[in-house]
């Protein structure tokens, strides 16, 4: 497997973050930077369970698209939306049109309002600890831990859908609770 690679612009960065220009910019600024609030943190469960079983750009690409449709991703807005709020989002072409996967977004707003203390210290519990070693390649980078599997049990506990563990790792990737930059990465 890959280490970090070198860049036209002279920084190393991991492999998958020099792919494209919305890759560079999505890891150079935002992977793996420590995210809070609950409406921060429901878009990026959100998005990342729309990422599953498909590839990470895509949906990238459509973020604008997916902030428009879901209301900037305000807990409290998704939690309303109804029937005919889906039949509307499977409509809209800015999206990926899957009933199942935009029922599990309302139903995980709906979740989120009844947490006792919030999303945010929900999910930051589940973060690693200080001093993991750093990954040298994509091959030390893995996509289940403990912790991942522990914060998708919790979140399902909680009525959460479309968390498993893998999809729970993207997500502490993501938003800090992990750092996976590789060791070389100028991003670490």
């Amino acid at each position: 497997m890959s280490g970090a690679v070198l860049g036209a612009d002279g920084l190393l960065r991991c492999p998958w973050g020099d792919s494209t220009d919305d890759y560079r910019v999505y890891h150079d600024t935002e992977w793996g930077v420590p995210v809070h609030g609950d409406d921060a943190l429901f878009e990026r469960i959100a998005l990342e369970a729309f990422q599953s079983g498909l590839s990470w750009i895509t949906i990238l690409r459509r973020r604008e698209g997916f902030r428009a449709a879901f209301a900037g991703f305000e807990i409290a807005e998704v939690a309303q939306f109804g029937p005919a709020d889906v039949e509307r989002l499977l409509q809209d072409e800015s999206i990926i049109r899957n009933r199942a996967k935009i029922e599990a977004t309302v139903a995980n707003a709906r979740a989120a309002l009844e947490l006792d203390g919030g999303l945010d210290p929900l999910i930051w519990r589940f973060a690693a600890e200080p001093g993991r070693p750093a990954p040298s390649t994509l091959a030390d980078v893995p996509a289940v831990t403990p912790e991942s599997t522990a914060l998708a049990k919790e979140l399902k506990k909680q009525g959460f859908r479309f968390v498993g563990p893998t999809t729970a790792y993207a997500l502490m990737q993501a938003c800090g609770l992990v750092n996976d930059h590789l060791v070389d990465c100028h991003a670490r």
